[in-house]
C-alpha cells in the first residue's frame, strides 16, 4: 500500500516528517508520497510559492527511501481537490492499495470536501490520532465509519480502497503557522524543521519582514 499525505507544507516540519515515517514503518507501506497542495481550497493561499514549498519537501526527505515528494497538485493547477489527486493516482497506479492519511479534525470535516463520498472508492482513509483519544463522528460519516472501520492494517492490503483505519501516532505539537510567526519575529526555528529546510528558508528570506535578521541556520 502507498500512503498519501497532502498539505500546504508552508513550511514542512518535523511533525509532518515523523508522521510519514512512523506510518511507513508501522503499517509496512511501500512508500509515503508527500503532496504539496497547489491551491488549497479550504484555506487561504500559502505564504511560500508552490515551487518553494515543493523544494522544501524535497530537501526535507532527501535520503529517506520510504518518503517521496509528488508534485502533481502543483503541476495540475487550479484548486487542489483531493478527489482529483486520488483519481490521478489511481489512473497511474491501477489497483495498488492507496491510504489517504488525515488527522482527526480533517476526517471529521470530510463531508465539506468536494465529492467526498468518492474518496472511499479511490483509497482507504487512515485517520491518525493521539493515543487514547476517541473517535466521535455523527451523521452520515458515522454510518460510513461503522460500516468501513477496521483496526487491522492488513485488511487494507486486501483491496484497493474502502476501509477506514484509525491509528495512534506520536503527535508533535508543531504547526507551520507557529513556525512562520517565529520567523517573523526573528526567532530560531531550529529543531522544528530539518536543518536543510531552515537553510533554504534563510537563503530565500521566506516568512520574514524586509531587512529582518533571522536565526534560522543550524
Amino acid at each position: 500500500m502507498i500512503g498519501i499525505l497532502g498539505g500546504s507544507f508552508d513550511p514542512i516540519h518535523i511533525g509532518h516528517l515523523r508522521l510519514a515515517l512512523e506510518l511507513y514503518q508501522e503499517l509496512g507501506l511501500q512508500q509515503v508520497r508527500l503532496i504539496p497542495a497547489g491551491a488549497p481550497p479550504h484555506r487561504g493561499a500559502p505564504v511560500a510559492g508552490a515551487q518553494q514549498r515543493l523544494a522544501m519537501v524535497q530537501v526535507a526527505i532527501a535520503g529517506e527511501a520510504g518518503l517521496c515528494a509528488d508534485a502533481r497538485e502543483i503541476e495540475r493547477g487550479g484548486p487542489s481537490y483531493t478527489v482529483d489527486t486520488l483519481n490521478s493516482l489511481r489512473a497511474e497506479l491501477g489497483d495498488t492499495p492507496l491510504g489517504l492519511i488525515v488527522g482527526m479534525d480533517a476526517f471529521l470535516g470530510l463531508p465539506t470536501w468536494r465529492r467526498w463520498r468518492e474518496l472511499f472508492e479511490l483509497a482507504h482513509i487512515i485517520v491518525v490520532h493521539r493515543p487514547g483519544s476517541a473517535v466521535a463522528v455523527t451523521g452520515e460519516l458515522a454510518d460510513l465509519f461503522a460500516e468501513r472501520h477496521t483496526d487491522k492494517p492488513q485488511r487494507l492490503a486486501e483491496q484497493a480502497a474502502g476501509h477506514i483505519l484509525t491509528w495512534p501516532v506520536s503527535q508533535l505539537d508543531i504547526s507551520s503557522t507557529h513556525i512562520r510567526e517565529l520567523l517573523k519575529t526573528g526567532k530560531s526555528i531550529r529543531y522544528l524543521v530539518p536543518d536543510a529546510v531552515a537553510i533554504m528558508i534563510k537563503a530565500s528570506r521566506l516568512y520574514q519582514t524586509e531587512n529582518q535578521h533571522l536565526h534560522t541556520a543550524p
